[in-house]
């Protein structure tokens, strides 16, 4: 049984362990889900572009003959060498293929397997993490250390430095979905392009108007119960293109914040040690206790369930995106102004 710690993931990464050539990588970030299984699947060949050597597959088209992937992986190439299969998983977990995977191992060959938020019990989980030949890699949203990191990492490609209070203001707008950081990162060294460092001044006015600024009042608005302002602040992130599942996603992370937030509050913590705890830019505090206030641990539990299958459902039809995340929006509306 090898399931990873999250603080483990990155070592296994600098070095992949040979003993497993099945490596589930999944969890609620998609965009660090997707950077991962992408830096994996590349680092095990020695031309990632040629599409023999890395072979990319769709899960939900594999649905209809899941032994293509069977195939595949024991495919000998005619010149020889090491091969990397990337599989984007559906909703289909492909249960007997990777079992079959899992039991005899191909050789010379790494099957990357990109998937989504996964529960324990989930069938390809579960089957990943009981087989001695597969790794799973948990990913879960950039915070302290990790996003610290990412911001340099980010801006030392551009030559870039930052002043403290710049960058802790910086870290707190992030938020938890690596490819928004990334974008925000990026977004943020063009604007101050021919300045070798960047103030407290240029995050202010560069994210004043940004997708994430638009998503923290979108959520917040949802969570008091503001309806109207919701459904403005929705129309904003669609209208910036954002993907309506990583909104849907980004209102399950706060439901599940809130929820723990609510426990602590039940179990007799202090606000103010809550509100700290919750690592939230200053100007959304109050907003924020407001909802641990209001919300009540079964109220939020629904909500989490029902957030979890709009989430399944947006990245099932990508069509019906923008119709599942305004109704989540306005469910939620809804049942917070029930609570206050």
């Amino acid at each position: 049984m090898t399931a990873l710690k999250a603080g483990e993931v990155e070592a296994f990464l600098r070095r992949p362990d040979p003993r497993y050539p099945l490596v589930l990588i999944y969890g609620p970030d998609q965009g660090l889900v997707s950077e991962r299984a992408r830096l994996l699947a590349r680092s095990a060949v020695e031309n990632p572009d040629d599409p023999f050597q890395l072979i990319r597959m769709d899960g939900d088209q594999l649905a209809s003959d899941p032994m293509r992937l069977v195939d595949e992986a024991h495919t000998v190439p005619m010149f020889g060498g090491k091969r990397s299969i990337w599989v984007r998983m559906g909703n289909n977990p492909l249960a007997e293929a990777i079992g079959q995977l899992c039991s005899v191992p191909p050789r010379d060959v790494l099957i990357v397997l990109e998937a989504g938020e996964l529960t324990p019990k989930s069938p390809l989980r579960s089957l990943i993490e009981k087989a001695s030949t597969a790794a799973a890699l948990p990913c879960f949203g950039d915070e302290g250390r990790s996003l610290s990191d990412l911001v340099d990492q980010g801006l030392k490609q551009y030559g870039l430095q930052i002043d403290r209070d710049a960058k802790e203001v910086l870290i707190e707008r992030l938020g938890a979905d690596r490819l928004m950081s990334r974008n925000e990162i990026d977004k943020l060294a063009l604007y101050v392009s021919g300045r070798p460092r960047i103030t407290l001044a240029d995050v202010d006015a560069m994210m004043a108007d940004t997708g994430t600024v638009n998503l923290d009042q979108l959520i917040d608005a949802v969570f008091v119960g503001a309806s109207g302002n919701a459904d403005e602040m929705l129309r904003r992130c669609l209208a910036e293109h954002m993907d309506a599942g990583v909104i849907v996603g980004s209102l399950l992370r706060h439901a599940m914040q809130l929820q723990q937030s609510r426990a602590l509050l039940d179990q007799g913590k202090d606000m103010a040690t809550i509100s700290q705890a919750s690592r939230l830019h200053f100007k959304r505090k109050n907003a924020f206790e407001q909802q641990v206030r209001h919300w009540k641990r079964e109220a939020l539990d629904t909500a989490i369930a029902h957030l979890f299958e709009a989430q399944t459902m947006a990245r099932k039809s990508s069509a019906l995106g923008e119709s599942i995340v305004s109704r989540c929006c306005l469910q939620l509306s809804l049942a917070a102004r029930r609570r206050g």
